[in-house]
């Protein structure tokens, strides 16, 4: 059985740090890992996307302010975020794109972390 599995989050004030972390087991090999938010009333959105070959990409609003790492050996991503806003207030759900037997990609999502950063 596949498990997602995010840590990390908190109430911290804005101007402050925190870091995110998500762990995946049951898996053979992941592709991308990606960390989305979702604000209350709004749609999901893309934060940060890291591939098998470390390459990334951010979103405009996290771009300077936030770092993704990822683990292949032990599966795990990582979201190190500075200069946190009050914007930044929202669910972070982990995504993975892996397989858990050879020659089938599935798609995997954690349960969510909530972070809140209070101006």
């Amino acid at each position: 059985q596949v498990q997602v599995v995010e840590s990390g989050g908190g109430l911290v004030q804005a101007g402050g740090s925190l870091r995110l972390s998500c762990a995946a087991s049951g898996i053979l090999f992941s592709s991308d890992m990606v960390w989305y938010r979702q604000a209350p009333g709004k749609q999901r959105e893309l934060v940060a996307v890291i591939n098998s070959g470390g390459s990334t990409n951010y979103a405009d609003s996290a771009k300077g302010r936030f770092t993704i790492s990822r683990d292949n050996a032990k599966k795990t991503v990582s979201l190190q975020m500075s200069s946190l806003k009050p914007e930044d207030t929202a669910v972070y759900y982990c995504y993975v794109r892996a397989a858990k037997v050879f020659g089938k990609m599935d798609d995997y999502w954690g349960q969510g972390t909530q972070v809140t950063v209070s101006s």
